[in-house]
């Protein structure tokens, strides 16, 4: 399985940002951002995935769980298992790796791989602009929240 890394510049202001929330809701701040910048993706891979028995395109979506088999592969791969935050998108459906790949009896039937290439300016751009909102969103709530307390 290719591992895929993204860089993106010029999110030092963000990083900083999320770094004076507190932990739990830089968090699900993170979270929030992440998976609604997955969606479009996951639509996409939907749209995307073979139709012979729809069973892809309903068990395509975006999250932060993986299977048991998926997690174990994942802390394989991951060299910092210590990730701020995580958003996966694919399906939990072992049939769409055989699809996506291929395997000696059957041919790759590539779905979200395209999915993926044709939505990925898009979510990253997505990402930087959504995040600042949701992050002044949080700090309001906190400061709203220290004021109830007076």
């Amino acid at each position: 399985m290719a591992k895929v890394t993204v860089k993106i510049e010029g999110l030092k202001e963000l990083d900083r940002a999320l770094g004076q929330l507190p932990k739990s809701t830089g968090k699900a701040v993170l979270r929030k951002v992440l998976k609604d910048a997955g969606e479009p993706v996951a639509q996409a891979a939907r749209a995307n995935a073979p139709k012979l028995t729809l069973h892809l395109t309903e068990t395509t979506d975006v999250g932060t769980k993986l299977t048991r088999r998926q997690a174990s592969l994942h802390k394989k791969q991951a060299k910092d298992d210590r990730a701020f935050s995580e958003v996966f998108i694919g399906t939990s459906d072992p049939a769409g790796m055989q699809d996506e790949f291929g395997n000696e009896h059957q041919a790759a039937e590539p779905w979200l791989r395209p999915a993926w290439d044709g939505k990925k300016d898009a979510t990253l751009d997505h990402i930087k602009n959504a995040l600042w909102g949701e992050i002044e969103r949080a700090a309001e709530r906190l400061a709203r929240r220290a004021g109830r307390r007076r």
